[in-house]
């Protein structure tokens, strides 16, 4: 991961896959409600928007992302939300313009930045592979919630790793988030790739393990599912415990998803 160039061209094709399903919307389906509560398809768009103006922000100026990112921590139950509704008044194509430029800063702002370099973020600081990263694993999870909204079936790909990989990194903070004490030993996580490749992370020796496809793991972990209706499994106690608050995103610990048949 200390070459982020591999990751930023997946997060382009990310951006691309998504860019896909919204471009040929009729601006009234923009106001499609998603999975998410009172978030509609123009809100996801909306907040993959502000996000990408953040993540320049904390590339260009990043005491004035520091600045910026205290305030917004101070409301740390509407500021997502508040950015959301701003962005999602603007008309679709407008909104789908905004987006797209943002996008390209993105790529531009990492791809400049000297190795070794740390960007502010809202939770810990980030390399720029983990920045680009957050970014993909933003893009697919709100990509996930159009297509959820739409009814289209996305095929996985192996861009997934990268999700599933900042889910395994994210662990501990899935705890700091909760103010509970994070386990002192390592997990082993095993994931069935897309092509039936297996994705290893972690001790092998590890007494304690999740296992099972990588699909179903990133959904868990960006909380766009809920663990019932997924085939990740878990042996020992704190590895259970985990799947239960995992947590791929920085920020306050969000309320996940009902089991199916259920309300989101």
């Amino acid at each position: 991961m200390a070459d982020p160039g591999a990751v930023l061209d997946d997060l382009l094709s990310e951006g691309e896959e998504l860019d896909g399903l919204v471009a040929g919307l009729p601006p009234e389906a923009w106001a499609t409600p998603t999975p998410a509560p009172r978030w509609t398809i123009a809100h996801q768009i909306a907040h993959l928007a502000w996000t990408d103006e953040q993540a320049v922000l904390s590339a260009t100026d990043p005491e004035a992302f520091t600045r910026q990112a205290a305030q917004a921590l101070d409301a740390p139950d509407t500021f997502v939300d508040d950015a959301a509704e701003r962005g999602a008044a603007r008309p679709p194509a407008a909104l789908l313009e905004h987006w797209r430029e943002g996008r390209a800063a993105v790529q531009q702002a990492l791809a400049g930045q000297p190795a070794g370099a740390r960007l502010p973020w809202f939770g810990p600081p980030m390399s720029v592979a983990s920045m680009a990263t957050g970014r993909l694993m933003e893009t697919w999870a709100h990509g996930q919630d159009v297509a959820d909204a739409l009814g289209v079936q996305r095929t996985p790909t192996a861009r997934l790793r990268h999700v599933a990989r900042i889910g395994v990194r994210a662990r501990d903070f899935a705890y700091l988030a909760r103010g509970l004490p994070a386990p002192g030993e390592g997990f082993r996580v095993e994931l069935t790739g897309p092509d039936g490749e297996m994705w290893e992370f972690g001790p092998p020796d590890a007494a304690q393990r999740v296992t099972g496809p990588a699909l179903d793991f990133c959904l868990l972990v960006t909380q766009r599912a809920h663990r019932g209706d997924l085939a990740v499994r878990a042996e020992g106690p704190d590895a259970d415990r985990w799947l239960d608050i995992a947590q791929s995103f920085a920020g306050p610990p969000g309320p996940g998803r009902a089991p199916s048949g259920g309300a989101a």
